[in-house]
């Protein structure tokens, strides 16, 4: 069997390609260059009574800055359809291309019925008028479908940790010797120095990631919300006992602490399972105080709601932190184990980012406290939890929206770096950073094993920027 070239029968698309990338890169650096030396171009009225930008070198690099992004996104558009049409018949590129194929159609969905209603959907709705906005969320929803129909084995073309004899550190495209029937037929990113699929551990890292970053991320920011609102409303000395422990723990170089949490002598002590007692107990005493405070004034219905929500939230806390044959296994009711080594980082993300959520929160409580709607609050008799929940942290959404974004990038590059160390997570687990690490051990030989978990954490954490500039922007104007 041949190997697959990158493109196959559609590679007289790559000189098209190659134009359009290297245009588009000439007209930014000229766009870039003439914003830097012409006067900034001011808004005129037609005689219609619209607005439109006076046509000067500014307007006119713009203009070509937009033309070739377009050509360059039709030109890769041509790549994905015509590889869908004809799979392995357009190379590597072809058979990526079907095989990603329920994240295609997850996507168009996502995209079909978000515009279709997007006047409907507030904040969320209001992001498909951004480009920018849009694009990032591409990005991200990508990585995020990818990740999940990879937990279901739908995209991955062989096992992440098997390994296949003579395709070690094998080129892209490289067909799979003595490939049973039924079994995918080639490497399509190549095999590492395992001789294990790279693209198969790639798709398998992006759960990783997907499955740990954003519920870590929200962890904390229930922990940052619970402690700063109160903490910014009130002020006093319990703002100043608050903020002296965030500042303590910011204080600390992160990278040290993730080393002394995963050493076995602190895991031995039990300390990551008892700091996980303390900081997942606060999306239950969140919620519990939320729904208190709004339904205060009705007592069966405060009841039932109550019941409903937190006895999940009691039965799930009790699994996450309970676990047979370590220091805390008391629990009869358990759901689910969470492995060691994954119970170490997400505490130590959580902990490590609460402290930073719980200032922004501060900082927007006291700003918002003195505002009129507030005082209104108070003059009603509206108790002090009812103002900071229904009052001020709506108010505050905006900011927290697009930091909560930000702060799964940074998250994600943390994971990858924990990886990268070696820290937490198993040795043969396929997140990003545990393949970048054993790429770059032969990176000046072959670029393939690294390259791509590599560009697939850069485009995940370009995305969540991206989109939280959307999110910014459409913030702003609401």
């Amino acid at each position: 069997m041949e190997p697959l070239s990158w493109t196959g029968s559609i590679a007289f698309l790559n000189p098209l390609l190659f134009a359009a990338l290297g245009l588009l890169a000439i007209s930014i650096l000229l766009w870039i260059i003439i914003g830097a030396v012409t006067p900034e171009e001011r808004a005129i009225t037609n005689a219609g009574g619209t607005l439109s930008l006076s046509a000067g070198p500014q307007g006119l690099a713009a203009l070509a800055v937009r033309l070739t992004f377009l050509a360059s996104a039709v030109i890769l558009l041509a790549y994905l359809l015509l590889g869908l049409v004809m799979g392995t018949g357009a190379g590597i590129i072809g058979a990526l291309s079907q095989q990603m194929l329920p994240v295609w159609i997850a996507l168009v969905v996502l995209y079909a019925v978000s515009i279709t209603f997007k006047r409907r959907l507030g904040l969320y709705g209001k992001l498909f008028d951004s480009p920018i906005g849009m694009i990032g969320f591409g990005l991200v929803m990508f990585w995020v479908f990818t990740g999940f129909f990879a937990a279901f084995d739908m995209l991955a073309t062989h096992d992440a940790l098997s390994q296949a004899s003579g395709m070690k550190n094998k080129a892209p495209g490289t067909p799979l010797r003595g490939a049973e029937e039924g079994e995918f037929q080639w490497y399509l990113l190549g095999g590492d120095n395992l001789a294990r699929d790279v693209f198969s551990r790639m798709v398998k890292g992006s759960w990783e990631v997907v499955k740990i970053a954003p519920l870590a991320t929200t962890f904390a920011f229930m922990v940052g919300i619970t402690l700063g609102l109160p903490a910014g409303y009130y002020g006093g000395k319990l703002d100043t006992f608050l903020s002296f422990l965030a500042n303590l723990i910011l204080a600390f170089p992160v990278i040290l602490l993730f080393y002394l949490m995963v050493t076995p002598e602190i895991v031995e002590t039990g300390l990551p399972q008892y700091m996980a007692v303390v900081l997942f107990a606060f999306p239950m005493v969140f919620f519990g105080v939320l729904l208190n405070a709004r339904y205060r004034t009705q007592p069966k219905k405060n009841f039932i709601i109550l019941a409903v929500v937190l006895a999940p939230l009691f039965v799930l806390y009790m699994s996450l932190i309970n676990a047979k044959g370590s220091k805390i296994d008391f629990w009869p009711v358990d759901l689910f184990d969470i492995p060691g080594g994954i119970l170490v980082v997400f505490v130590s993300v959580v902990f490590v980012n609460s402290p930073t959520v719980f200032r922004i929160v501060r900082g927007l409580t006291m700003d918002i406290k003195t505002r009129d709607y507030v005082a209104a609050a108070q003059t009603r008799g509206e108790r002090p939890w009812y103002i900071m929940l229904w009052e001020v942290l709506p108010n505050a959404r905006g900011p927290l929206i697009v930091d909560f974004c930000l702060r799964i990038g940074y998250t994600t590059i943390l994971l990858g770096t924990l990886g990268f160390f070696g820290l937490g997570l198993p040795p043969e687990s396929p997140d990003w950073g545990s393949t970048i690490n054993e790429g770059r051990k032969l990176l000046s030989i072959y670029l393939h094993p690294a390259l791509p978990p590599a560009i697939a954490l850069l485009s995940l954490v370009l995305g969540l920027n991206l989109l939280a500039d959307g999110l910014r922007e459409e913030s702003l104007r609401d």
